[in-house]
């Protein structure tokens, strides 16, 4: 117990006279999950049964869109949504379509406007990920086809991407003469 010396009851150390400031903003910043659920999810198969009686060499053609959109709803707590399509043609037919809705509650206290805004395009879909590409594999599967395992997906890169594009778009500042 004698490494222990020096410590608060809360276990905080006695540097805390020296970061307060630093502390309390920390402590004041709140993630926290609320609920994750499945909002709206369908799968398609216009090809069905004659996919399944034709040639079993299809080679597939996988086509995966990505989005999200975020909504505050009350106080600090706000909605994302990770919308998944994903569109599987050979020789130019639609083999099926899965489109999932994922979406998360999530509060977010004591964060400034751009932190926010990358946690709500980055961490918060990171999260909600693994639960849409399972649903899509469960999906899949129950439509009688292979299992389909997607890849995991960079969210900080498409964030990035994102930024860049609005940051590209954005009108230049006028100068004044």
């Amino acid at each position: 117990m004698a490494d222990q010396e020096g410590t608060g009851q809360s276990g905080e150390s006695s540097e805390l006279a020296s970061g307060s400031a630093d502390k309390k903003a920390a402590q004041q910043q709140v993630f926290r999950i609320q609920r994750v659920y499945l909002k709206d999810a369908s799968f398609e198969s216009p090809m069905t049964p004659a996919m399944f009686i034709g040639s079993p060499n299809w080679k597939p053609q996988v086509a995966l869109q990505i989005n999200t959109e975020s909504v505050q709803l009350e106080n600090d707590m706000l909605e994302t949504v990770l919308n998944v399509q994903v569109t599987v043609k050979s020789e130019e037919k639609t083999i099926y379509l899965v489109e999932v809705k994922q979406a998360g509650l999530f509060i977010l206290q004591g964060f400034d406007d751009a932190t926010k805004a990358g946690m709500l395009g980055t961490y918060c879909p990171n999260i909600l990920f693994p639960f849409a590409r399972e649903e899509i594999a469960s999906l899949v599967s129950k439509g009688g086809f292979p299992q389909l395992l997607l890849d995991p997906v960079n969210f900080d890169a498409l964030y990035a991407q994102h930024l860049e594009k609005a940051r590209q778009n954005a009108p230049a500042p006028e100068t004044q003469q």
